[in-house]
């Protein structure tokens, strides 16, 4: 199993720095995270880390526009040459805003 405890993470589409961050914490096969940035006010997740280091996981945030989210999220692991993790998600949201689709999350590497 990856121990995802203290990992940030950000969407390639962002990979400036102008979309949100999250940070993972992992408790056993329990995962959570906060993230926030861009148009995200706060978000959170909660969820399970299989042993095969895949995640199932629901989210909710809040946008600047005032809008409110929800939904469900399956993302794989993939190992980078650096050592770093790549997300590969597929999600799904809830509701009036009700989407699917893919993204990709990299691993934001610690300060040196």
């Amino acid at each position: 199993m990856i121990d995802y405890d203290g990992r940030r993470f950000r969407d390639v589409a962002h990979a400036e720095g102008d979309g949100p961050s999250a940070v993972y914490r992992q408790r056993g096969d329990l995962l959570w995270a906060d993230f926030s940035g861009g148009k995200v006010r706060r978000g959170s997740l909660t969820g399970l880390c299989r042993p095969d280091g895949s995640i199932e996981f629901t989210y909710t945030m809040a946008l600047a526009d005032g809008t409110v989210l929800a939904g469900h999220c399956e993302s794989t692991p993939e190992m980078l040459p650096d050592g770093r993790i790549r997300l590969h998600e597929r999600w799904e949201r809830y509701g009036p805003q009700a989407a699917s689709g893919v993204s990709q999350l990299d691993e934001i590497a610690p300060p040196l």
